[in-house]
């Protein structure tokens, strides 16, 4: 296997000016780094990655920190992560939290013995960690919707309040007065946000905000289902539900069906993330599409930038989501 020594020796330059060449980490002149391009393809040299960072202190790694979730949301965010991660040549280290403060520890240890540039942080539940630990990340970061301690990182996000907004006002423009709300945790920022949005809908719309009909629950299937049972069980049912997103909407699919009753003959419905599988429920439903491919697009071009520039401002930036109307209301 050919060295970089070969490569001097064969083109007649120092072993500095190969090594400046192959790192560009320096200027070197035209004619010099064609000769020793040359030289490079003829031997198809290929420099060692893991030497070039020892060298550089970059290894092109990102690492990315994800909460245990059922949610399909987190899975098509990673998709696009890996494949913006890849148009810039960068390798993608995925870990997963399974929710526990413990295994969050271990996994970022990890990836900083791994070295990685910089780290995204994607996290749907609560973290505790200690200030001691997180003191110690002296890495670029990007948080993506939100981590709940504050973190000198920028931020990447969607306009949620804006999202319960536009979910409630689709099936008000559609004929429907009598709305309930599905939440998630509403400890949660966007969970807060998007009921806001939901409350001024309404409010902006001169329709009554009845308490009962705002149902508090979970972020995944059974928070879906139970939070339909509860609206099922009341002695006034109401005519629409804004699923705070399509895993909650996918659980008040089957209570309802359960039920004996018809989306949206009975009850209409709007969730919200646009997951695939939106498209292809019966009825395909109607949701708000967070916009996930923007999302990772702007989370890694940020993190590079932040990795090339670590003392430029930090930025928080907010895209908006929009309706996609389908057959469940």
């Amino acid at each position: 296997m050919a060295t970089m020594k070969d490569i001097a020796r064969i083109a007649g330059v120092s072993l500095s000016t190969v090594s400046h060449v192959v790192n560009r980490s320096r200027f070197v002149s035209e004619g010099v780094t064609q000769k020793v391009q040359r030289v490079i393809d003829e031997l198809n040299y290929t420099p060692s990655l893991v030497a070039r960072s020892l060298k550089v202190k970059e290894t092109n790694t990102i690492g990315m920190v994800v909460t245990t979730s059922n949610n399909p949301f987190f899975a098509e965010v990673v998709r696009h992560v890996e494949r913006y991660c890849e148009r810039h040549h960068y390798h993608l280290i995925l870990v997963n939290t399974e929710a526990t403060n413990e295994h969050l520890q271990r996994h970022l240890d990890r990836l900083l013995r791994k070295q990685v540039d910089g780290l995204l942080l994607m996290c749907a539940e609560p973290q505790d960690l200690a200030p001691a630990l997180l003191s110690q990340i002296h890495l670029p970061m990007v948080v993506i919707d939100w981590w709940q301690q504050p973190l000198n990182a920028d931020i990447i996000h969607e306009n949620s309040e804006l999202g319960g907004y536009l979910a409630t006002t689709a099936l008000i423009e559609a004929g429907y007065q009598e709305i309930a709300i599905i939440t998630g945790e509403l400890s949660k920022p966007l969970a807060s946000n998007r009921l806001a949005g939901y409350k001024r809908s309404l409010l902006t719309h001169n329709l009554p905000l009845r308490p009962e009909w705002i149902i508090e629950s979970h972020f995944h299937y059974q928070g879906g289902i139970e939070g339909m049972e509860k609206l099922l069980a009341l002695p006034k049912l109401p005519r629409a539900i804004f699923a705070m997103n399509d895993s909650i909407a996918l659980g008040a699919y089957q209570a309802i069906w359960r039920a004996g009753l018809r989306i949206p003959q009975d009850i209409a419905m709007v969730g919200y993330d646009n997951i695939e599988l939106a498209q292809y429920l019966s009825p395909p439903l109607s949701t708000i599409h967070q916009p996930k491919a923007r999302l990772a697009k702007h989370a890694v071009e940020q993190l590079i930038a932040r990795i090339h520039q670590p003392n430029k401002a930090i930025e928080n930036i907010c895209l908006d989501p929009e309706l996609v109307k389908r057959e469940s209301f």
